[in-house]
């Protein structure tokens, strides 16, 4: 697996933990969900890119 891939899921994690918890104490709770549902869908799609990847790799492994 590409490590550059697992750094930068782990540092969108960190940014979307303490943008949310600023949010949430300053008293802005819908921006703070919403900070977090736009950073899981961002790391959503960078997974999605890999398992595309990977299904292509097996497809031309197996000749499909």
């Amino acid at each position: 697996m590409d490590v550059d891939l697992i750094f930068k899921i782990a540092a969108i994690g960190i940014i979307v933990a303490v943008l949310n918890q600023l949010l949430v104490r300053s008293g802005r709770e819908e921006q703070a969900m919403m900070t977090t549902l736009a950073g899981l869908i961002v790391v959503l799609m960078m997974i999605i890119q890999q398992i595309d990847v990977l299904f292509r790799s097996i497809k031309s492994i197996f000749g499909l």
